[in-house]
C-alpha cells in the first residue's frame, strides 16, 4: 500500500497506513456520529470492551478493542478473521446458476457478455441486503436475455426446462427474463459463511482477554445485510449490536478520523513473532547438527538463529515503548555487520529457516575499531501501525534506521 501511494505520487512522510478495524472503532466514537446513545460504543466508559466486525466483500476482520482514559483506545486482541466476506454469497448465488444453466454456460456468459454478468452481480447485491430471517416473500431477480439465448444455443433446452428437471425445480420459477427465488433458497447462500462468522466469533469471545466484551460494533459493506445483522442479534443475545448509519463507509470516514489524530489507539497486539538472525555457540545436545558451523576464530557456532526481539500476542505500547536485543559482532575484522529482521507466526520459533519465516528487511551497521567484543542493539520501535526498526553501534552511538512493514 505505501509503495503504490509513493508510485502515485503521495510522499512517504505525508502518508499515514491506518489499519480498517481501528479506523471503524475511531469514527463510531466520534461524537457527531449519530449511532451514538444510550446503546452507542461512544457512551462506554474507561476499561470497556468491545468487538469490531470489519465485514468486507472479501474478509470478515475482527478485533477486540478496550477503552482508556480520555476515550482513547487500546487494542487486546490482534485482528483475525477470513475470507468470508460477501463475494463468499455471491458466489453461492453462481453455483446455483451453475447447477441451472451449466458450468460451460456461465463461463461463456461471463467471458462473451461481461456486462451482462455484473449487470446480474449488481441486482443480486441488492437483493442479498434486503433478505431478513423471517421473510416468506419470493425474491425476484432479472436474467439478462444473453444467458438465455447461450443456454438454448448450447443444450437445445431452455432454461425453464433446465430448472424443471433440477433439484430446485418446487421452489424457484421463471416469468419471463426473472427468476423467482423462494425466501428459504435466498438465505442457502448465507448459510455456509454465516456458520463461519459466528463459529470464529464465538470462540473469539471465550478468549480470556475478550472476556467482558459488552457489544459488537459492525462495520463494513457486508454489514448492512439485514441477515447477518439479526443472527448477530439472534446468537449474541447478551451484547448490544451496533451498526453505525452507512457502515460501509465507516472504515473511510474513520480513516480520516486517524489521519487528525494517530495516538487515538494507545496500545496494539503484535500480530507477528519479530527478531534477527543470530548465532550462538554450538551445544550438540540442543542444537542440529545441521545448523553447525566452524567461525572465522576456529569456534564452533550454530548459525541462522532467530533472536526474538517481539513476540506474537505482545502488547505494543504506542510512543516512546520498545524492545531491543543487544549482540557481539562475530569478526574481529569487520567494518559493518548486516542485520536481517525477520517475522513468523510462531510465539517460539526457532530458526530464521523454520517454516514460516520470512525477511522483512536488513539493515546494515558501520563499525568502529576492532574485536569481537564490538555491541549493536537492535531496538524495534512502535509509534503507529508500522514498525521501526534501529540498529546502535554502542561504540559510536550511530543510529540506522528501517521502517518494517507492521500490516503484513
Amino acid at each position: 500500500m505505501r509503495l503504490a501511494a509513493e508510485q502515485a505520487g503521495i510522499s512517504s512522510d505525508k502518508l499515514s497506513v491506518a489499519l480498517e478495524p481501528e479506523a471503524a472503532s475511531l469514527y463510531c466514537r466520534h461524537p457527531p456520529v449519530l449511532c451514538d446513545g444510550p446503546s452507542g460504543i461512544f457512551t462506554f466508559q474507561t476499561g470497556k470492551k468491545y468487538l469490531v466486525l470489519d465485514a468486507g466483500g472479501g474478509t470478515i476482520d475482527i478485533t477486540v478493542h478496550e477503552v482508556c482514559a480520555g476515550g482513547n483506545l487500546k487494542e487486546i486482541h490482534r485482528a483475525s478473521g477470513g475470507d468470508w466476506g460477501g463475494t463468499k454469497i455471491d458466489g453461492a448465488f453462481i453455483n446455483f446458476l451453475e447447477h441451472i444453466a451449466g458450468n460451460t454456460a456461465m463461463q461463456r456468459f461471463k467471458d462473451e457478455t461481461m456486462e451482462d454478468y455484473l449487470e446480474l452481480l449488481r441486482d443480486f447485491e441488492i437483493k442479498k441486503r434486503d433478505i431478513d430471517v423471517a421473510s416468506k416473500t419470493k425474491v425476484t431477480i432479472k436474467v439478462p436475455s444473453s444467458l438465455f439465448d447461450l443456454v438454448q444455443e448450447m443444450t437445445q433446452l431452455s432454461i425453464r426446462d433446465k430448472l424443471a428437471s433440477s433439484s430446485y425445480g418446487k421452489q424457484v420459477s421463471l416469468t419471463g427474463n426473472k427468476v423467482r427465488l423462494d425466501a428459504d433458497v435466498m438465505r442457502s447462500f448465507f448459510s455456509a459463511t454465516l456458520t463461519q462468522i459466528i463459529t470464529h466469533t464465538s470462540d473469539l469471545l471465550e478468549k480470556p482477554d475478550c472476556i467482558g466484551v459488552e457489544a459488537i460494533m459492525m462495520v463494513g459493506g457486508f454489514s448492512e445485510s439485514k441477515l447477518l445483522q439479526e443472527i448477530f442479534k439472534m446468537t449474541f443475545t447478551q451484547l448490544k449490536i451496533i451498526v453505525p448509519p452507512e457502515a460501509g463507509l465507516a472504515v473511510l470516514k474513520g480513516a480520516v478520523i486517524y489521519g487528525h489524530c494517530p495516538t487515538a489507539i494507545t496500545e496494539r497486539i503484535s500480530k507477528y513473532t519479530y527478531g534477527v538472525a543470530s548465532r550462538v555457540d554450538f551445544n550438540e545436545k540442543i542444537h542440529p547438527m545441521s545448523k553447525r558451523s566452524v567461525s572465522e576464530d576456529g569456534s564452533i557456532q550454530c548459525v541462522n538463529i532467530f533472536a526474538i526481539i517481539v513476540r506474537e500476542g505482545d502488547k505494543l505500547v504506542v510512543g516512546g515503548a520498545h524492545k531491543e536485543k543487544s549482540f557481539t559482532v562475530p569478526s574481529e575484522c569487520k567494518k559493518s555487520v548486516v542485520v536481517s529482521i525477520f517475522s513468523s507466526r510462531d510465539r517460539n520459533v526457532k530458526f530464521i529457516t523454520d517454516l514460516g519465516c520470512k525477511p522483512v528487511g536488513t539493515l546494515e551497521v558501520p563499525l568502529a575499531g576492532r574485536g569481537t567484543d564490538r555491541l549493536v542493539t537492535v531496538r524495534m520501535l512502535f509509534g503507529g501501525t508500522e514498525i521501526i526498526v534501529e540498529c546502535v553501534e554502542e561504540a559510536t552511538n550511530r543510529i540506522r534506521r528501517l521502517n518494517i512493514d507492521f500490516l503484513t
